[in-house]
């Protein structure tokens, strides 16, 4: 069974302050196969990392939802220059909408089975709206979202 992550993203107001982040001057990128890709550096190193590279993603959670996944390309441990041992988690530069799931805030990162995944957006409207959270939460509630 396919492994993830799940993380708070810290800082990001939507997905797309995600995006622009990752492809700004300030985000780690790293090359991965040739090409430059966005990594996460984390200090905790997964024990489970050939679960979360055979098809894992890092879930995002924007404001109290998850909103987003990124496919898992790599984990890379190292030390950095003051003698901590961290990971960077190298990820795909596409950001998959998801349907939005409530989440609680929590630290770090943890292991998320597939089966509490919420599913992929089949729409940008579906994942994303500028929906107030009030009337969201009203409608889904109904179970109209």
């Amino acid at each position: 069974m396919t492994l993830n992550l799940i993380k708070l993203c810290v800082g990001a107001q939507d997905v797309d302050d995600l995006v622009n982040w990752q492809k700004s001057r300030h985000s780690t990128k790293v090359t991965f196969k040739g090409r430059r890709v966005p990594a996460h550096v984390t200090r905790m190193v997964p024990t489970r990392a050939e679960e979360l590279l055979d098809g894992g993603s890092l879930y995002w959670v924007l404001k109290g939802h998850i909103r987003c996944r990124q496919k898992l390309l790599h984990i890379e441990a190292f030390v950095d220059g003051e003698g901590i041992r961290r990971c960077k988690l190298i990820l795909d530069p596409e950001v998959i909408l998801t349907r939005r799931r409530e989440r609680r805030p929590f630290q770090g990162w943890r292991y998320f089975d597939a089966k509490d995944a919420p599913q992929d957006a089949k729409t940008v409207d579906e994942g994303d709206e500028d929906m107030p959270e009030e009337m969201r939460a009203e409608l889904e509630a109904l179970g109209l979202l």
